[in-house]
């Protein structure tokens, strides 16, 4: 694993290897009973194992509950069954050599509140990076969470992924950034029944030409299911929309020529076009285009 780089030392995101990279979106239920949330985590994972997925993606509060739904108060979290259970999730990934990205509320001391968190698990079990919640809800901040201050990039096999949670949909300068950092897909977690989530979603992967992994919980499959959403905006793979746990594969493949446009030049375009210095060099000194008060 790689920290995130920052700046012009960020790598390319359209280079590196042309074989396809195979991503598990998980949909799974949520209840307030982490050993359960456990247990549904394992199955997804084992059923991603069988399909050949090399990363599963978890949504929000995936083993812990999220604040307000499944946890009412942060005394009545178990929070040595959370330990106990990433524990068991990590020997899990070491086994099947699944990297893992799960989402789930991280302790700090007391009387700190925790972090809304995505931990990065390696295909070797270990720990190596943890996503805490940058832009949380006033009643997120007010209330609930700690907020991080960091993005988080990791790479594996070649392939660069960021992370987000939720509404930070709604801030574009977080998906822009991780642009910036060379990602080649961003894994976003989300405990949402807002279908405008979705349509945000796209727009990003779109804007950003990367994919982007859409998970969320069963219960909120109703609004916006599980998915990956192409570089070019558009739905690879979609869950059911059914309340139901489920899993969606969807591939990363650089080589796909449906994408080149998306990767090799509107990405590659649009860099050069924020940097500016390709509308610097065509400034002209011309009085009409000065005077922004006659016709």
């Amino acid at each position: 694993m790689t920290s995130a780089p920052s700046g012009p030392s960020a790598p390319s995101a359209t280079s590196g290897p042309s074989t396809p990279f195979l991503v598990a979106t998980a949909q799974n239920a949520i209840s307030p009973d982490v050993r359960q949330n456990g247990r549904g985590i394992r199955e997804l994972m084992r059923a991603a194992d069988q399909e050949g997925a090399r990363l599963i993606h978890f949504p929000e509060g995936a083993l812990s509950g999220y604040a307000k739904a499944q946890v009412k108060d942060w005394q009545t979290v178990d929070w040595p069954a959370i330990n106990e259970e990433l524990e068991q999730i990590a020997a899990l990934a070491k086994e099947l050599r699944l990297w893992t990205v799960l989402g789930s509320a991280h302790r700090l001391t007391a009387p700190h509140r925790p972090h809304n968190s995505l931990y990065v698990i390696s295909d070797r079990g270990i720990l190596v990076d943890r996503y805490d919640k940058r832009y949380c809800s006033h009643t997120e901040i007010t209330h609930w969470y700690t907020p991080g201050f960091r993005p988080v990039a990791f790479e594996v096999d070649g392939f660069r992924f960021g992370t987000a949670l939720c509404i930070e949909i709604n801030f574009p300068e977080h998906f822009a950034e991780y642009e910036r950092l060379a990602v080649d897909c961003v894994l976003f977690s989300s405990y949402s029944e807002d279908p405008m989530f979705g349509v945000l979603a796209q727009a990003h992967a779109s804007t950003n030409k990367y994919w982007l992994s859409f998970s969320v919980p069963a219960q909120c499959s109703h609004a916006v299911p599980a998915s990956l959403i192409s570089p070019a905006g558009g739905y690879l793979t979609r869950a059911p929309e059914s309340g139901r746990p489920s899993l969606v594969l969807g591939r990363l493949d650089r080589a796909d020529p449906e994408f080149e446009g998306h990767l090799t030049f509107a990405r590659t375009w649009r860099a050069s076009a924020r940097a500016g210095d390709i509308y610097a060099a065509r400034k002209v000194d011309d009085p009409r285009s000065v005077d922004t008060q006659r016709f």
